[in-house]
């Protein structure tokens, strides 16, 4: 059993070496004859380094027949200056040329963060998500350009500099030989451990992320409830982690790091006591053994280069793994349609049968959900926690699909529109109302960026915030912090809503887009969604009884299905779980967003 799990092990790990080069090649690929270019510089300087013994050896011998020392230190010294100046200038290009590919790769990132269907950010936390953009890529730097350029570079001196030593004496160089293979294979053995320890590392840099972003998105209740000690102890045992991974990659680095200066060492002694006792028998002479030494040390730069190249690969391997799991999450198509203000006839909606659950041998949230909603009007969506009502919301959006059944805006099926283009005629109103951080202008124009002054002015009246903006010490431009932390729940929901009419949509949802207001302000905003209803669709999740008597059409969800549909006389009337509702103001928790 042994015997068979060796060899899938072994075709395994070369699967994901491959899958790793080929990922690292795709980040590469557009920056590849930067890399030659720097690949050729540092080759350059790699040259005049081979070169340098030689011209050391050529000096000894004319030291020894009493020739002139002039034209050889010249040429020793040009050749010095000019391999220096190559291998400054390489290093720089490669150095500009990581920064881009770094940047690339942030770019890619971001953009496919930005583009996760919802379900597939469900399952993933997002400071660990954040973590794969800021810390992972960084690791990409070394690897995509230096480690290349130190593998090649490193490799083709180092046989280049092995055939010149067996030019000067195969003996010598059998002797070196057998050294550096004995100390590199046990240095073989300690690649795995520093992937390994990076990968750790990283996964451990995530959670301290993540721990950071749960803190920070609850920070008063934090507070409130007397926890940094013991949220600090949370994010701290992560940052333990990611230290002690961090410290076991740094001791095998550091043992990989001295098994190379080992190799030349032990090299050095046995090449001294085997080519001393050559020069003194005759065999070769002093100055062969000077440039054999001399190439001998210099072996220390390719090997370093080399070690440096498996370091940074191992490293890189753990943050390219990463970094390529995001790229196997679910997303949505890129944007085809650039979103405009789209004013025209109210949307029509239909649910047709539709089914959902959030994953399989999950439970269903909807059960062949079937309603019609013609166009224009307000059309209020009523129920207990957990009915089934927000999700409605969700699958017009399309921020998950549907499992069965279709649902049909302007009698199209939404599968069959552009994604953009679907969304473009909507406005959502969230229930908890986001707010983000940045001005109160930024946010209002949020969804409709070529909103003109005027128009911002309109809708400021219409929700009732021109009295909160005349009050700011900079107006719109002032900054409402942190998921709009200096402004109330009620001024954030009016915001939201503001956000939302500026759009002009042609579909308007609002998710219990009133619950923080007070009386007088969410009479004023009745009256305004009652306004929008004339001319465009609206769809409310509501909880209070207020919000739905004026509606054109209720639907009662009762454990994801559709019990009844009417208006509020018709079903105080004839549904008894509405009449029941009704009774009690509708005044029931919110619960989960399935409800």
């Amino acid at each position: 059993m042994s015997t068979a799990s060796a060899p899938e092990a072994t075709d395994g790990e070369s699967l994901r070496v491959r899958a790793t080069l080929r990922a690292l090649y795709g980040y590469v690929r557009p920056h590849r004859w930067t890399v030659v270019l720097g690949l050729l510089l540092a080759l350059a300087g790699a040259v005049g380094g081979l070169l340098q013994p030689l011209a050391t050896k050529t000096l000894v011998d004319r030291l020894s027949s009493g020739g002139t020392l002039a034209t050889v230190l010249l040429a020793l010294t040009v050749l010095v200056l000019l391999s220096t100046v190559a291998e400054a200038f390489g290093a720089y290009v490669l150095e500009r040329t990581a920064e881009s590919v770094v940047l690339a790769a942030r770019r890619s990132l971001i953009g496919r963060l930005l583009r996760l269907r919802l379900s597939a950010v469900d399952r993933m936390q997002p400071g660990d998500l954040m973590s794969r953009v800021t810390s992972d890529t960084t690791l990409l730097r070394a690897v995509s350009t230096q480690a290349v350029v130190n593998a090649a570079t490193g490799a083709l001196t180092l046989i280049a500099a092995v055939v010149v030593m067996a030019f000067l004496d195969a003996v010598l160089l059998g002797v070196t030989l057998l050294v550096v293979a004995v100390v590199g294979a046990c240095a073989a053995l300690v690649m795995p451990k520093i992937g390994q320890a990076a990968e750790r590392s990283q996964a451990a840099v995530g959670e301290m992320s993540t721990g950071l972003e749960r803190v920070f998105g609850a920070f008063r209740t934090v507070k409130a409830s007397g926890a940094e000690a013991r949220e600090t102890a949370r994010v701290e045992a992560s940052a333990r982690r990611a230290w002690r991974h961090g410290v076991r990659g740094a001791k095998w680095e550091a043992l990989l790091g001295t098994a190379d200066n080992l190799a030349v060492e032990l090299a050095f002694l046995a090449v001294l006591a085997v080519g001393g006792a050559r020069v003194a028998s005759g065999e070769i002479p002093v100055s062969t053994l000077i440039a054999f030494l001399l190439y001998l040390f210099y072996l220390m730069e390719p090997v370093y280069k080399l070690v440096e190249a498996a370091s940074a690969y191992q490293e890189g391997a753990a943050a390219i793994s990463r970094i390529e799991e995001v790229d196997r999450l679910a997303a949505e198509p890129p944007a085809t349609y650039k979103p405009v203000r789209t004013e025209g006839r109210p949307a029509s909606v239909r649910f047709e049968d539709v089914s959902f659950r959030y994953g399989p041998g999950l439970p269903d949230i909807h059960r062949r959900v079937d309603f019609e909603v013609p166009g224009a009007g307000m059309t209020a969506f009523v129920g207990p926690s957990g009915a089934g009502k927000s999700t409605v919301f969700s699958l017009i959006e399309r921020f998950y699909e549907t499992t069965g059944g279709r649902i049909l805006v302007d009698g199209q099926d939404i599968r069959q529109w552009p994604l953009s283009e679907l969304r473009s005629v909507i406005g959502y109103v969230e229930q908890d109302a986001p707010v983000l951080a940045g001005t109160l202008r930024e946010n209002l124009v949020f969804s409709a960026p070529g909103a003109t002054d005027d128009d911002i002015r309109s809708v400021l009246v219409r929700t009732r915030l021109d009295t909160l903006v005349d009050r700011l010490p900079h107006g719109l431009d002032t900054l409402v912090g942190h998921r709009g932390s200096k402004l109330s729940g009620g001024e954030r929901q009016r915001v939201a809503i503001a956000r939302a009419l500026l759009r002009r949509p042609r579909l308007l949802l609002l998710d219990e887009a009133t619950s923080q207001l007070d009386a007088v302000n969410e009479l004023a905003l009745r009256d305004v969604i009652a306004e929008t209803a004339r001319e465009t669709t609206v769809l409310v999740v509501a909880h209070r009884l207020s919000t739905v008597t004026d509606a054109d059409r209720i639907v009662v969800m009762d454990a994801g299905t559709v019990r009844a549909i009417g208006t509020h006389e018709e079903l105080v009337a004839e549904d008894e779980l509405y009449a029941q509702l009704a009774a009690t103001q509708l005044l029931l928790p919110t619960g989960r967003p399935g409800g």
